[in-house]
């Protein structure tokens, strides 16, 4: 099986007043979860206080 791959990366970085870093999490899952893309990895960035989300979906 040979699939063809697109993929994305979003950085959701924490801000001070922009509501809760889960929150935002959330609401970036919901929202490319709704446009076709797979959730596939995770990486919390401790120096930088962000949360970088990495996703596929079939090209």
């Amino acid at each position: 099986m040979n699939h063809r791959w697109n993929h994305k990366v979003i950085e959701v970085p924490y801000k001070m007043f922009a509501g809760k870093l889960t929150d935002r999490i959330q609401q970036e899952l919901d929202k490319m979860s709704a446009q076709g893309w797979e959730l596939v990895s995770t990486l919390f960035i401790e120096h930088e206080v962000s949360v970088r989300l990495f996703f596929k979906k079939p090209a």
